[in-house]
């Protein structure tokens, strides 16, 4: 297990470019299933969670190159298996993406439990309930098991917007019989990229972008070539570590288009991000003040579906809420579990109140104090929120679990390194 040693108090500074869209990374690897032909990926993130995706497929059949870090081809002549490795599955969540491609192109597929962050229950019944529609049977055993003898395209309503339920019908449906509606999708940049790959290979789908989505089957998809877009959580992500150490950081192509919302509740901080383009500017020197709400009433932060304030930045926002003077109520509603890290946080001087498994009540500014005995990182998000909460504290912290931050976030050492951090790596 690797371990994170950072002395905190520095103000970052310099200019990055984030990586490709871990996001949208698992279901174009996926989408490749849908044809025998060569699709290429460029800007693929070299992350663990990724490396673990192609593993996947690799078992399943399909033909991986590697041009250099960031590009791929993939290329599915014919597939051995319609069951992915359940070790494998157990690992990434994201793998749960390949259920729609195989349904689509082996006409069955059998899952077993998918792993991910440990943020509470993640439900798969809108990915089954979904294919159920296009005219899957289900055997719900110790695996989820879906057969079809063919699909149908078919008018339906998710009962979530959930973001890979919503990616799994869009791939079995564009190779079913007729047209499907799915009202209540899901629009996240990661949810349109899958969109525009599959157009390019040939699908017909309309409506990309919207909750609204219009897939007109067709009989065979082809090949591609296709770059992904920015992740927009890692632009977020040194957005808050910028606004937090003090720092002045350029974020070049992060993809300005995505990162309105997000945006919009860093000014609630106090947070000025300048626009230059498709780059972002945090100036240094801030001193950044929560806004109140109309009447002087304290604000809240939640995250909710695309396009609201993204659950995935919610970790990294209230880390920066600690660094701004005022209070701010953060009520995170989609996972039980993703503020249960506060408590680290309150240990390091934060002023924050856990009002229950979904609300946190933060109050600022707060001088942060360095954990030498050592932090765990829970989860991907939790684990970058404590390494920003690190740099901004004065004193050492020692950052466990490394290995799930490196899921998310590629090259972090070397990306902070030349922001001026004072970071190293070790083995423990």
């Amino acid at each position: 297990m690797d371990e994170l040693v950072i002395e905190g108090g520095a103000r970052l500074h310099g200019a990055l470019t984030p990586s490709g869209n871990k996001n949208a990374a698992f279901p174009l690897i996926a989408a490749a299933l849908l044809t025998d032909q060569p699709v290429t990926l460029r800007n693929v993130p070299d992350i663990s969670d990724v490396r673990t995706m192609l593993q996947a497929v690799e078992g399943l059949g399909v033909e991986v190159g590697r041009h250099d870090r960031h590009t791929i081809t993939l290329q599915a002549r014919a597939l051995r298996s319609a069951a992915p490795d359940p070790a494998l599955v157990r690992r990434i969540r994201g793998a749960l993406v390949l259920m729609g491609p195989l349904l689509a192109r082996e006409r069955q597929v059998r899952f077993g439990a998918s792993g991910g962050d440990q943020i509470g229950r993640r439900r798969i019944d809108s990915h089954v309930l979904g294919l159920q529609a296009l005219g899957a049977s289900v055997d719900d055993g110790p695996d989820v098991a879906l057969r079809a003898g063919r699909l149908r395209g078919a008018d339906l309503l998710l009962d979530e917007a959930s973001v890979t339920a919503t990616e799994n019908v869009v791939a079995a449906a564009t190779l079913a019989e007729g047209t499907t509606i799915i009202r209540n999708a899901a629009s996240e940049p990661h949810v349109q990229d899958h969109c525009r790959l599959l157009v390019q290979m040939g699908a017909r789908i309309e409506g990309v972008g919207s909750n609204l989505l219009v897939i007109h089957g067709v009989a065979s998809l082809g090949g591609a070539d296709f770059t992904l877009g920015p992740d927009f959580m890692e632009v977020g992500s040194f957005v808050a570590l910028a606004a937090a150490t003090g720092g002045e950081i350029e974020i070049r192509e992060a993809g300005v288009q995505d990162m309105r919302m997000s945006l919009l509740v860093f000014r609630k901080l106090g947070v000025d991000v300048q626009v230059r383009g498709n780059d972002l500017v945090v100036p240094g020197g801030q001193a950044p003040a929560i806004s109140p709400d109309l009447g002087n009433a304290i604000p809240r932060i939640d995250d909710g579906p695309w396009p609201a304030f993204p659950a995935d930045l919610m970790s990294v926002a209230l880390v920066a809420a600690t660094q701004s003077s005022g209070t701010v109520l953060f009520h995170e509603k989609m996972y039980e579990s993703r503020l249960f890290f506060v408590d680290r946080l309150i240990g390091m001087g934060a002023r924050v109140v856990l009002c229950d498994p979904h609300r946190a009540l933060v109050h600022g500014p707060a001088r942060l104090r360095g954990e030498p005995q050592g932090l765990p990182s829970p989860d991907i998000r939790a684990g970058i929120a404590l390494v920003i909460a690190a740099l901004c504290a004065e004193g050492r912290t020692v950052i466990r679990s490394v290995e799930q931050i490196d899921r998310g976030y590629e090259d972090l050492d070397d990306k902070l390194l030349a922001l001026g951090a004072r970071v190293r790596r070790v083995r423990a």
